[in-house]
C-alpha cells in the first residue's frame, strides 16, 4: 500500500509556518548571531581589501535576518564601501519578508540588493546558460545544503566563484546534533523526495577533505524546545514534528509504529535533554569557512 506520508516541502506554506515556529522555539538564530558578532569579523577581515565594491552572494537568504547582520559586519570592517548583495531564495514569501526587513533597516544606503527567486541549482543553470561567471568576495550558504540535489557539485560550483581573497561560509546541523541521530536512524522511513536530503557537517567535512579544500570548523551549541511535541493534539507540537521529520502532518499520517519509535527516539539523551520539565532537542550547528 502506498504510504500517505508526504514531504513537508510539498506544502510550502506549512513548511514556512513550521520553520518560523522552529526559529521561535530554538536558539538557532541566537547562536548564529553570537557567531556573527564574535567570530565573523575575523572571517571577513580581508575579503574587501583594495576594493571599491564588495560582492556578496547569499544562497538561500530566507527572510534576511542573518543576512542583514552579516552586512552590518562587512560595513563595520569597510566603512563607506559599496556592497552588492545578491540573494538566491526560491520562496516568494521569504523574499517579500526580506524586502520588508530591508525597508525597515537604516544604514543600508551603500548596499545594493538584488533578489533572484530561484533555487541554487536554477541560478547555476541560468549563469551557465548565460555564460556568466561573476566572482564573489563572500558567499554564504546558511542552512541550505539539505535542499540541493548534489551537495559536492554545489559546493564545487560556488567555491569556484570565489575571488582570490574571498570566503565561502556554510552553516548546517552538526554531526553531534540530535538531527544526526534521528535522521541516520529513521531518515529512510521519512518521505524524502528529491526536494530534500539529510546532510550534516560530518558529510561536508568528508566532501571538503576529499576535494583537498582548506577550511575552518566552528561548533555552535544550540537547542530547540520540543516539549509541545509530546502533548497529544497540540498544534505547535504537530508543526515541530513535521519540521523534525520533514513530513507533512506526521502525527496524522505516520504509521503508528514509526510514530511511537520517533517519539521515543526524540526523548533519548542522544537527541535531547530534559531540563526544568522541558524536552530540549540538540540543535547544535557547525560553521564551516572555506578558503578560495
Amino acid at each position: 500500500m502506498a504510504s500517505p506520508m508526504r514531504s513537508l516541502l510539498t506544502d510550502p506554506s506549512r513548511y514556512v509556518q513550521s520553520f518560523r515556529l522552529f526559529l521561535t522555539n530554538s536558539t538557532e538564530h541566537q547562536c548564529m548571531r553570537e557567531f556573527m558578532e564574535g567570530q565573523l569579523p575575523a572571517v571577513i577581515a580581508s575579503i574587501g581589501n583594495g576594493k571599491s565594491t564588495i560582492n556578496i552572494l547569499s544562497v538561500g537568504g530566507g527572510a534576511g535576518e542573518i543576512d542583514l547582520l552579516i552586512l552590518s559586519k562587512v560595513q563595520a570592517r569597510y566603512p563607506g564601501v559599496t556592497i552588492s548583495n545578491d540573494v538566491i531564495e526560491p520562496s516568494a514569501d521569504q523574499i517579500f519578508k526580506y524586502k520588508e526587513r530591508v525597508a525597515e533597516t537604516s544604514n543600508l544606503e551603500n548596499v545594493k540588493f538584488t533578489w533572484h527567486e530561484e533555487t541554487a541549482y536554477e541560478y547555476e543553470s541560468r549563469m551557465n546558460a548565460e555564460k556568466k561567471s561573476k566572482k564573489w568576495d563572500f558567499i554564504h550558504m546558511i542552512q541550505v545544503l539539505y535542499y540541493v540535489k548534489d551537495v559536492p557539485a554545489t559546493i564545487r560550483y560556488f567555491h569556484g566563484l570565489l575571488e582570490a581573497q574571498g570566503k565561502l561560509l556554510i552553516i548546517l546541523v552538526s554531526g553531534t546534533s540530535g538531527w544526526e541521530m534521528l535522521w541516520k536512524k529513521y531518515g529512510s522511513s521519512f518521505p524524502l523526495d528529491d526536494l530534500c536530503l539529510y546532510v550534516s557537517s560530518a558529510d561536508i567535512k568528508r566532501i571538503l577533505d576529499s576535494a583537498g579544500l582548506k577550511y575552518q570548523l566552528h561548533e555552535l551549541p544550540s537547542h530547540m524546545d520540543i516539549t509541545s511535541c509530546f502533548i497529544e493534539g497540540n498544534k505547535n507540537g504537530e508543526l515541530l514534528l513535521d519540521f523534525l521529520t520533514e513530513t507533512c502532518e506526521f502525527s496524522k499520517t505516520a504509521p503508528p509504529e514509526l510514530k511511537r519509535q520517533v517519539m521515543e527516539e526524540l526523548r533519548k539523551p542522544e537527541c535531547s535533554e530534559e531540563r526544568d520539565g522541558k524536552v530540549l532537542f540538540n540543535n547544535n550547528l557547525s560553521v564551516i569557512v572555506i578558503e578560495p
